[in-house]
Protein backbone atom coordinates (compact mmCIF):
# COMPACT_ATOMS: atom_id res chain seq x y z
CA UNK A 1 0.00 0.00 0.00
CA UNK A 2 1.49 3.59 -0.69
CA UNK A 3 2.66 5.76 2.03
CA UNK A 4 1.04 8.96 2.53
CA UNK A 5 3.99 10.60 1.25
CA UNK A 6 3.33 8.51 -2.22
CA UNK A 7 -0.04 9.41 -2.34
CA UNK A 8 0.19 13.28 -0.80
CA UNK A 9 2.10 13.44 -4.41
CA UNK A 10 -0.43 11.29 -6.92
CA UNK A 11 -2.73 13.93 -5.18
CA UNK A 12 -1.04 17.16 -5.83
CA UNK A 13 -0.06 15.81 -9.70
CA UNK A 14 -3.39 15.26 -10.18
CA UNK A 15 -5.47 18.60 -8.67
CA UNK A 16 -2.00 20.42 -11.25
CA UNK A 17 -3.51 18.52 -14.04
CA UNK A 18 -7.02 20.02 -13.34
CA UNK A 19 -8.62 22.83 -14.96
CA UNK A 20 -11.58 25.40 -14.24
CA UNK A 21 -13.54 26.08 -17.23
CA UNK A 22 -11.12 24.65 -19.15
CA UNK A 23 -9.09 27.08 -18.29
CA UNK A 24 -8.07 28.61 -14.75
CA UNK A 25 -5.51 26.12 -12.83
CA UNK A 26 -7.41 24.59 -10.14
CA UNK A 27 -4.23 25.22 -7.58
CA UNK A 28 -4.17 28.36 -8.32
CA UNK A 29 -7.40 28.84 -8.07
CA UNK A 30 -7.64 27.90 -4.40
CA UNK A 31 -4.55 29.26 -3.46
CA UNK A 32 -5.91 32.60 -4.66
CA UNK A 33 -9.15 32.08 -2.71
CA UNK A 34 -7.02 31.43 0.34
CA UNK A 35 -5.04 34.55 -0.31
CA UNK A 36 -8.18 36.58 -0.17
CA UNK A 37 -9.85 35.11 2.53
CA UNK A 38 -6.54 35.81 4.30
CA UNK A 39 -6.56 39.06 3.25
CA UNK A 40 -9.93 40.01 3.90
CA UNK A 41 -9.80 39.00 7.91
CA UNK A 42 -6.67 40.89 8.31
CA UNK A 43 -8.11 44.32 6.58
CA UNK A 44 -10.98 43.86 9.38
CA UNK A 45 -8.27 44.02 12.08
CA UNK A 46 -5.86 45.99 10.42
CA UNK A 47 -6.32 49.15 12.56
CA UNK A 48 -6.26 47.55 16.06
CA UNK A 49 -3.49 45.38 14.68
CA UNK A 50 -1.30 47.99 13.47
CA UNK A 51 -1.81 50.01 16.79
CA UNK A 52 -0.16 47.38 18.87
CA UNK A 53 1.87 45.87 16.45
CA UNK A 54 2.69 47.98 13.40
CA UNK A 55 6.18 46.58 12.29
CA UNK A 56 4.28 43.00 12.28
CA UNK A 57 1.41 44.00 11.10
CA UNK A 58 3.26 45.69 7.70
CA UNK A 59 5.15 42.63 7.38
CA UNK A 60 2.06 40.05 7.43
CA UNK A 61 0.44 42.35 5.17
CA UNK A 62 3.08 43.29 2.55
CA UNK A 63 3.63 39.04 2.44
CA UNK A 64 0.45 38.07 1.70
CA UNK A 65 -0.13 40.78 -0.80
CA UNK A 66 3.29 39.47 -2.38
CA UNK A 67 2.07 36.10 -2.51
CA UNK A 68 -1.22 37.05 -4.03
CA UNK A 69 1.05 39.21 -6.91
CA UNK A 70 3.35 35.61 -7.84
CA UNK A 71 -0.04 33.84 -7.59
CA UNK A 72 -1.54 35.99 -10.54
CA UNK A 73 2.14 35.35 -12.34
CA UNK A 74 2.46 31.97 -12.00
CA UNK A 75 -1.31 31.71 -13.32
CA UNK A 76 -0.72 33.79 -16.31
CA UNK A 77 2.45 31.52 -17.05
CA UNK A 78 0.45 28.33 -16.79
CA UNK A 79 -2.50 29.80 -18.67
CA UNK A 80 -0.36 30.51 -21.89
CA UNK A 81 1.95 27.47 -21.50
CA UNK A 82 -1.20 25.60 -21.42
CA UNK A 83 -2.57 27.38 -24.95
CA UNK A 84 0.45 26.95 -26.46
CA UNK A 85 -0.10 22.85 -26.86
CA UNK A 86 -3.75 22.52 -27.67
CA UNK A 87 -4.35 21.45 -31.08
CA UNK A 88 -5.01 24.91 -33.43
CA UNK A 89 -6.96 25.05 -36.59
CA UNK A 90 -9.27 27.29 -38.53
CA UNK A 91 -11.92 24.84 -37.50
CA UNK A 92 -10.71 25.31 -33.73
CA UNK A 93 -11.80 28.09 -30.93
CA UNK A 94 -9.28 29.79 -29.93
CA UNK A 95 -7.96 31.15 -26.73
CA UNK A 96 -8.65 34.63 -26.46
CA UNK A 97 -7.51 35.13 -22.90
CA UNK A 98 -4.37 32.99 -23.79
CA UNK A 99 -4.10 35.60 -26.81
CA UNK A 100 -4.34 38.61 -24.60
CA UNK A 101 -1.51 37.16 -21.94
CA UNK A 102 0.82 36.49 -24.87
CA UNK A 103 0.52 40.27 -26.51
CA UNK A 104 1.57 41.24 -22.91
CA UNK A 105 4.92 40.93 -24.68
CA UNK A 106 4.52 43.25 -27.18
CA UNK A 107 2.51 45.49 -25.38
CA UNK A 108 5.89 45.74 -22.85
CA UNK A 109 9.25 46.59 -25.18
CA UNK A 110 12.47 46.69 -24.35
CA UNK A 111 11.34 44.53 -21.27
CA UNK A 112 14.30 42.22 -21.24
CA UNK A 113 17.93 41.97 -22.90
CA UNK A 114 16.35 38.91 -25.02
CA UNK A 115 13.55 36.35 -23.76
CA UNK A 116 9.92 36.77 -23.47
CA UNK A 117 7.99 38.42 -20.04
CA UNK A 118 5.86 34.98 -20.24
CA UNK A 119 8.69 32.80 -20.76
CA UNK A 120 8.13 29.51 -22.85
CA UNK A 121 8.40 26.37 -20.38
CA UNK A 122 9.58 22.98 -21.07
CA UNK A 123 6.94 21.64 -19.02
CA UNK A 124 3.70 22.35 -20.38
CA UNK A 125 1.73 23.99 -18.38
CA UNK A 126 4.29 24.46 -15.61
CA UNK A 127 3.09 23.16 -12.22
CA UNK A 128 1.97 25.72 -9.44
CA UNK A 129 5.59 26.71 -7.73
CA UNK A 130 5.15 26.79 -3.59
CA UNK A 131 8.36 27.42 -3.48
CA UNK A 132 8.13 30.17 -5.24
CA UNK A 133 5.28 31.75 -4.06
CA UNK A 134 6.82 31.33 -0.43
CA UNK A 135 10.06 32.97 -1.81
CA UNK A 136 7.80 36.10 -2.66
CA UNK A 137 5.26 35.78 0.41
CA UNK A 138 9.16 36.03 2.34
CA UNK A 139 10.71 38.56 0.78
CA UNK A 140 7.80 40.99 1.46
CA UNK A 141 8.17 40.06 4.82
CA UNK A 142 11.65 40.90 5.31
CA UNK A 143 11.35 43.86 3.45
CA UNK A 144 8.55 45.37 4.95
CA UNK A 145 10.43 47.08 8.13
CA UNK A 146 12.71 48.58 5.92
CA UNK A 147 9.78 50.50 3.85
CA UNK A 148 8.13 51.14 7.12
CA UNK A 149 11.25 53.15 8.33
CA UNK A 150 11.92 54.56 5.31
CA UNK A 151 8.37 56.21 4.86
CA UNK A 152 8.76 57.08 8.71
CA UNK A 153 12.21 58.92 7.79
CA UNK A 154 10.37 60.72 5.14
CA UNK A 155 7.41 61.93 6.59
CA UNK A 156 9.49 63.28 9.48
CA UNK A 157 11.72 64.39 7.13
CA UNK A 158 9.95 66.41 4.41
CA UNK A 159 6.80 67.35 7.01
CA UNK A 160 3.43 68.20 5.07
CA UNK A 161 0.99 70.28 7.22
CA UNK A 162 -2.61 69.58 8.25
CA UNK A 163 -4.90 70.83 5.70
CA UNK A 164 -1.50 71.65 3.62
CA UNK A 165 -2.33 72.15 -0.59
CA UNK A 166 1.68 72.48 -0.91
CA UNK A 167 3.28 69.68 -3.35
CA UNK A 168 6.82 70.44 -2.94
CA UNK A 169 7.43 68.07 0.10
CA UNK A 170 5.24 65.32 -1.42
CA UNK A 171 7.54 65.87 -4.45
CA UNK A 172 10.67 65.60 -2.29
CA UNK A 173 9.31 62.46 -0.90
CA UNK A 174 9.19 61.16 -4.30
CA UNK A 175 12.27 62.10 -5.66
CA UNK A 176 14.31 60.77 -2.37
CA UNK A 177 12.12 57.53 -2.72
CA UNK A 178 12.74 56.88 -6.63
CA UNK A 179 16.35 57.83 -6.48
CA UNK A 180 17.06 56.36 -3.25
CA UNK A 181 15.35 53.77 -1.93
CA UNK A 182 13.65 52.08 -5.55
CA UNK A 183 17.31 51.37 -7.13
CA UNK A 184 18.55 49.57 -4.12
CA UNK A 185 15.36 47.50 -3.12
CA UNK A 186 15.38 46.09 -6.82
CA UNK A 187 18.95 45.54 -6.65
CA UNK A 188 18.17 43.62 -2.99
CA UNK A 189 14.68 41.40 -4.56
CA UNK A 190 16.88 40.56 -7.42
CA UNK A 191 19.80 39.52 -5.28
CA UNK A 192 17.48 37.95 -2.93
CA UNK A 193 15.71 35.85 -5.66
CA UNK A 194 18.42 34.09 -7.42
CA UNK A 195 20.70 33.32 -4.23
CA UNK A 196 17.04 31.85 -2.46
CA UNK A 197 17.02 29.69 -5.61
CA UNK A 198 20.39 28.51 -5.72
CA UNK A 199 22.24 31.00 -8.19
CA UNK A 200 26.06 31.68 -7.25
CA UNK A 201 27.36 34.94 -7.79
CA UNK A 202 28.08 34.67 -11.76
CA UNK A 203 23.89 34.01 -11.52
CA UNK A 204 23.31 37.27 -9.40
CA UNK A 205 25.65 39.51 -12.10
CA UNK A 206 23.88 37.59 -15.08
CA UNK A 207 20.36 38.98 -13.59
CA UNK A 208 21.75 42.31 -12.95
CA UNK A 209 23.08 42.47 -16.67
CA UNK A 210 19.50 41.28 -18.30
CA UNK A 211 17.19 42.51 -16.72
CA UNK A 212 18.35 45.14 -13.78
CA UNK A 213 18.07 48.24 -16.44
CA UNK A 214 14.99 47.14 -17.43
CA UNK A 215 13.09 46.89 -14.54
CA UNK A 216 14.51 50.26 -13.16
CA UNK A 217 13.04 51.74 -15.99
CA UNK A 218 9.88 50.28 -15.56
CA UNK A 219 9.77 51.61 -12.03
CA UNK A 220 10.22 55.13 -12.97
CA UNK A 221 7.04 54.39 -15.44
CA UNK A 222 4.52 53.42 -12.45
CA UNK A 223 6.08 54.48 -8.94
CA UNK A 224 6.44 58.65 -8.91
CA UNK A 225 2.98 58.78 -9.98
CA UNK A 226 1.78 56.28 -7.56
CA UNK A 227 4.12 57.72 -4.67
CA UNK A 228 2.37 61.30 -4.69
CA UNK A 229 -0.88 59.91 -4.19
CA UNK A 230 0.55 58.05 -1.21
CA UNK A 231 2.76 60.79 0.14
CA UNK A 232 0.14 63.78 -0.58
CA UNK A 233 -2.68 61.52 0.74
CA UNK A 234 -2.31 58.60 2.42
CA UNK A 235 -2.08 58.51 6.66
CA UNK A 236 1.30 56.98 7.07
CA UNK A 237 -0.06 53.67 8.57
CA UNK A 238 -1.64 53.40 5.13
CA UNK A 239 0.89 54.09 3.16
CA UNK A 240 2.90 50.44 2.62
CA UNK A 241 -0.36 48.75 2.16
CA UNK A 242 -1.30 51.25 -0.38
CA UNK A 243 1.96 51.23 -2.22
CA UNK A 244 1.38 47.14 -1.80
CA UNK A 245 -1.74 47.10 -2.90
CA UNK A 246 -0.81 48.90 -6.15
CA UNK A 247 2.38 46.78 -5.99
CA UNK A 248 0.60 43.80 -6.77
CA UNK A 249 0.57 44.65 -10.74
CA UNK A 250 4.30 45.98 -10.06
CA UNK A 251 5.58 42.30 -8.02
CA UNK A 252 3.44 40.40 -10.55
CA UNK A 253 5.49 41.78 -13.33
CA UNK A 254 8.94 41.32 -11.21
CA UNK A 255 7.52 37.71 -11.10
CA UNK A 256 7.43 37.57 -14.12
CA UNK A 257 10.21 39.39 -15.44
CA UNK A 258 12.20 37.26 -12.52
CA UNK A 259 11.25 33.78 -13.94
CA UNK A 260 11.51 35.30 -17.50
CA UNK A 261 15.40 36.12 -16.81
CA UNK A 262 16.13 32.29 -15.00
CA UNK A 263 14.77 30.76 -18.08
CA UNK A 264 16.76 32.84 -20.27
CA UNK A 265 19.97 31.94 -17.93
CA UNK A 266 18.93 28.43 -18.41
CA UNK A 267 19.26 29.01 -22.39
CA UNK A 268 22.56 30.24 -22.25
CA UNK A 269 24.01 27.02 -20.78
CA UNK A 270 22.29 25.07 -23.00
CA UNK A 271 24.52 23.35 -25.67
Amino acid sequence: MPSLRVRAKRTMRHLQSVYLWDRIPLVSFIVFIIEILIMARFIAVFNESFEKRPILTMMISNAVLNSIADTVAQTITIVRERALRKPTGPELPQDRVAIEIGELDNKIPDLLHKGELIPRSDFLPPPFEFERLARFAFWGFIMAPAQFTWFKFLGKTFPIPPNSTAMVPALKRVACDQFIFAPVGLAGFFTFMTIAEGGDRQAVQHKFSNVYMSALRSNYMLWPAVQIINFRLMPLQFQLPFASSVGILWTTYLSLTNSAADVADEDDYLP
